[in-house]
């Protein structure tokens, strides 16, 4: 356990698109059974740490994990902690994208009639600074790419390099500070 708050974040659990992995930033649909079980399964590995406040996505996914998790009735839902909004690709697979698009990469490209890593970086920015202002340790529940974008920003890492991170669904990865506050690091990362 850390001196210094710890930020908790937790990827929503399975739901249909994200198995076969298409692109799901704002159609707002449900955990699968094996997501909602994963999801009752989180409460367990955080048993005995105390949070000074929990967030949430707005998206049912995430709400949903973070109240089968066990913090529901202490959830906030937080519009800045969205998932990327994928526009003309949302539905969509990078497999597919690429068949239009040879060369596209998420952080680096962004999607069409949707959002650039600078707009989604811009969020994780606001929330990097609200996390900060807590002084206490945070559970925020959200979804991959916002979450490997906000990882990023907390390093004080340009947008882009959200793209050297990954996250399964379910998995749990905490940001701390090494010597003192000035110091942001990656405590754990994509632990299932």
């Amino acid at each position: 356990m850390s001196a210094f708050p710890e930020i908790y974040l937790v990827r929503h659990g399975e739901t249909e698109w994200s198995a076969s992995g298409k692109h799901t930033g704002r159609t707002d649909i449900p955990l699968t059974p094996a997501g909602e079980e994963a999801a009752g399964r989180i409460i367990e590995r955080l048993r005995g740490i105390s949070f000074q406040a929990v967030w949430s996505s707005p998206s049912q996914r995430a709400f949903k994990t973070c109240t089968l998790a066990g913090f529901g009735s202490a959830g906030v839902k937080k519009a800045d902690l969205a998932e990327w909004d994928y526009g003309a690709y949302e539905g969509l697979t990078t497999k597919q994208i690429l068949i239009e698009r040879p060369g596209w990469r998420l952080f680096r490209d962004g999607c069409p009639s949707g959002e650039a890593a600078q707009d989604v970086g811009a969020r994780a920015d606001r929330i990097v600074n609200q996390l900060r202002e807590v002084g206490g340790n945070v559970l925020v529940f959200s979804s991959a790419h916002f979450l490997r974008m906000l990882a990023a920003r907390w390093l004080g890492l340009p947008p882009q390099d959200g793209a050297l991170l990954v996250l399964d669904t379910a998995s749990i990865s905490v940001l701390g500070y090494e010597h003192d506050l000035a110091e942001p690091i990656i405590r754990r990362w994509n632990q299932r």
